[in-house]
């Protein structure tokens, strides 16, 4: 009889403790997860209405940008960052409860995970590192997919973005897995808008002002070309004189443009220059030198 008071007792007390603790963990799992989709979902959506609010304010236009675009999938990448990691964290500490409800001693449990935790972490510093940096780099949308960037050692036309490495990949094609935790600096060429950089050189004999005019009429019709009206955001500009070179002087003129336009942008202008110089009759020097013969 007392045997079967003290299984009841036990039976109504242990047990239930733990299938308490244990539906506890559950609805907390369900709650956390809840909340970090409705949280995301909200930034997603206000992240993306602001960018293309600062786009129209720039351009004029109703124009989607490419921020904007990936702006989803690097929120969503991070809502399953932080949902995993929450979710084992709460388990972790519902394994300690429960554990500690059915009389295990969590002392030498808690320095043996301690002790390995430590040597984990020092095994993987560098992987620590990859992924710290790597949720930085999303969090700060510090460039995405698509886009053209200069990591030092690498540039070229980002494939893909994770927490441990970015991919991408170069003019000639090579493809290059960067760990994210090796990254110093970061140059982006696609973020917001960019300049189309045009050095024309033209010969010492020139009507510089003449030549000036030329070159900026030249792109200011691109400009107005339905072709490039939305690839260039503003009008040209003539910068004037760049250098004094031994050939020739370079004249700068810089166009604005879409984000990763700017490459196309500056081939086009090239080809209406060179014409527009040829019909106009205006060289375009190339290396010469003055030799001296000296007779014995």
């Amino acid at each position: 009889m007392v045997g079967d008071q003290e299984l009841g007792e036990w039976l109504t007390g242990t047990p239930l403790r733990v299938g308490l603790i244990l539906l506890g963990a559950l609805v907390v799992t369900i709650a956390y997860r809840w909340v970090i989709r409705r949280v995301s979902a909200r930034v997603a959506s206000h992240r993306t209405q602001a960018a293309i609010d600062r786009v129209t304010r720039t351009t004029g236009g109703s124009v989607t940008p490419p921020e904007a675009t990936r702006l989803g999938p690097r929120v969503e990448t991070l809502r399953t960052v932080l949902a995993n990691f929450g979710t084992v964290l709460i388990w972790a500490i519902t394994v300690l409860l429960v554990l500690g409800e059915l009389g295990v001693n969590l002392g030498p449990l808690i320095a043996g995970a301690g002790i390995a935790g430590v040597a984990l972490g020092f095994g993987a510093q560098e992987m620590v590192r990859d992924y710290l940096a790597g949720f930085f780099i999303l969090t700060e949308d510090q460039y995405g997919v698509g886009d053209v960037v200069d990591l030092g050692e690498a540039t070229g036309t980002v494939e893909e973005v994770s927490l441990r490495s970015t991919r991408l990949r170069d003019l000639d094609g090579v493809v290059w897995h960067v760990p994210n935790g090796e990254l110093t600096r970061v140059g982006n060429m696609s973020k917001q808008w960019a300049r189309a950089l045009v050095d024309v050189s033209v010969a010492y004999d020139t009507d510089l002002r003449e030549a000036m005019e030329l070159i900026l009429a030249t792109a200011e019709r691109m400009t107005a070309d339905a072709d490039w009206s939305e690839v260039i955001l503003e009008a040209p500009e003539m910068w004037g004189v760049q250098e004094l070179a031994a050939d020739g002087v370079t004249l700068r003129l810089i166009v604005k443009t879409r984000p990763g336009e700017q490459f196309a942008v500056s081939r086009e202008l090239n080809v209406r220059l060179k014409e527009a110089l040829d019909q106009a009759g205006i060289e375009i020097p190339f290396p010469q030198r003055t030799m001296w013969l000296r007779e014995e």
